[in-house]
C-alpha cells in the first residue's frame, strides 16, 4: 500500500472526510488571477501556466452556463500600510501595490463589466469584502474555486466559504502553487477538511445541469 492511500485510509478511520453536496446555484470565484504569478520577471513568478489555461477554460464555462462569476484582485497602497502584518511578513507583495503591473489581470481571466471584482488586501476573499453579503444576496450556496495560489489565498478563501455556509468545490487542474508537493499536500488538506476537490469534467458536467436563469 502506497503512502497516500495510507494517508487516505486514516483520514477516512478517523472521520475526516464526509462529502458536501453542491447545491443549485453556484457561482465561480477566481482568485488572483494576477500577471506577478506568469510574468517571468516577477519575483512572486510561479510556473503555473497549465492552471492559467485551465482557469480560462472553466472561465468560459461558467459563462455558458450563466452563473455569476467573481474575480479577485491583490491590491495595496504604495506604502503598504492597508496590508498590515500581512505585508509585513511577506514583502514581496509589493508587486501588488499601487502602479504595480503585476497586479493586473492575466489576460484572459479578467471579469467583464457585468462580472463582479472584488478587491482585496488579505488572503482570503471573505476578509474585509463584502463577498458574503453579494453572494447571500444572490442566493448562492456553492463556489467553484480556481485561482492562485492554492496554499495561500485559495485555501484561505475555500476555508472562509465553509465557514459562511457555502459549499467549496475547488477546481484541481485550475489551481496552481510554485512547489508541486506544497500544492498536493494543500489540496489533500482541502478535501479532507474544508470542501470538495474535483476535477475539471466533474466540474463541466455539474455545471451542464445549472441553468444561470433558473437558479431559485
Amino acid at each position: 500500500m502506497s503512502g497516500l492511500q495510507q494517508r487516505e485510509d486514516d483520514y477516512e478511520q478517523v472521520g475526516l472526510g464526509g462529502r458536501l453536496t453542491p447545491g443549485t446555484s453556484p457561482a465561480l470565484l477566481l482568485v488572483d488571477p494576477a500577471r506577478a504569478y506568469v510574468d517571468p520577471d516577477s519575483p512572486l513568478y510561479a510556473g503555473v501556466e497549465p492552471a492559467v489555461e485551465a482557469m480560462k477554460e472553466l472561465l468560459a464555462g461558467a459563462r455558458r452556463a450563466g452563473i455569476p462569476v467573481v474575480v479577485t484582485r491583490v491590491r495595496f497602497r504604495p506604502d503598504g500600510g492597508d496590508g498590515g502584518v500581512f505585508f509585513r511578513k511577506v514583502p514581496t507583495l509589493k508587486v501588488f501595490a499601487e502602479g504595480s503591473p503585476y497586479g493586473d489581470f492575466i489576460d484572459g481571466l479578467a471579469p467583464t463589466a457585468a462580472e463582479l471584482t472584488v478587491t482585496k488586501q488579505y488572503p482570503s476573499a471573505f476578509f474585509g469584502t463584502s463577498l458574503a453579503a453579494y453572494l447571500t444576496a444572490n442566493r448562492i450556496d456553492t463556489l467553484l474555486i480556481g485561482g492562485l495560489s492554492t496554499s495561500g489565498c485559495v485555501r484561505a478563501t475555500a476555508l472562509d466559504a465553509m465557514q459562511h455556509g457555502f459549499v467549496p468545490v475547488v477546481v484541481e487542474e485550475a489551481v496552481g502553487d510554485r512547489d508541486p508537493d506544497v500544492h498536493a499536500a494543500n489540496l489533500f488538506d482541502i478535501r479532507h477538511k474544508i470542501g470538495e476537490v474535483w476535477p475539471m469534467g466533474r466540474v463541466e458536467e455539474y455545471l451542464g445541469g445549472v441553468r444561470g436563469d433558473e437558479r431559485p
